[in-house]
């Protein structure tokens, strides 16, 4: 009789150990399947907008651009690359009257800028500068 009470013993022992190391790896599954759930978001859409920027706010880090489609805020963040041809500025950089291009994403209702690429004032000067090229003189 003492053997087989040892022996129901150590089966729901061994029972009890088992249904533990279960519910362990499926709490460790769980969360992997929470990271697969979230990688299958689609992509987020980098939007683009170019104008003149409306609007700088250091403090608040927002920056606005007036596009053809109406103005476009978004928030300046660390990832932010803002770039003056091959030269990295800061938003310290960016004035209003600028001519920009923005790419930025929409995420929450909330749009945060991805890059900043200012236009040369001088540039557009010298374009408008120009004067229209002649036709060659005939011989």
């Amino acid at each position: 009789m003492k053997k087989v009470l040892a022996l129901i013993i150590s089966v729901l022992f061994v029972f009890a150990v088992t249904s533990v190391s279960f519910a362990a790896e499926e709490k460790k599954a769980a969360p992997a399947a929470a990271e697969k759930a979230t990688e299958k978001k689609a992509p987020v859409k980098v939007k683009q907008v170019t104008g003149a920027v409306a609007a700088v706010d250091a403090k608040a880090k927002t920056i606005t651009v007036k596009g053809k489609k109406g103005d476009v805020t978004a928030m300046i963040d660390d990832k932010t690359k803002i770039m003056m041809g091959k030269d990295v500025k800061t938003l310290a950089d960016v004035k209003a009257g600028d001519k920009v291009k923005l790419k930025y994403s929409e995420t929450d209702g909330k749009m945060t800028a991805k890059s900043i690429a200012i236009k040369p004032a001088e540039k557009m000067m010298e374009k408008k500068a120009e004067p229209a090229t002649k036709p060659a003189e005939k011989k």
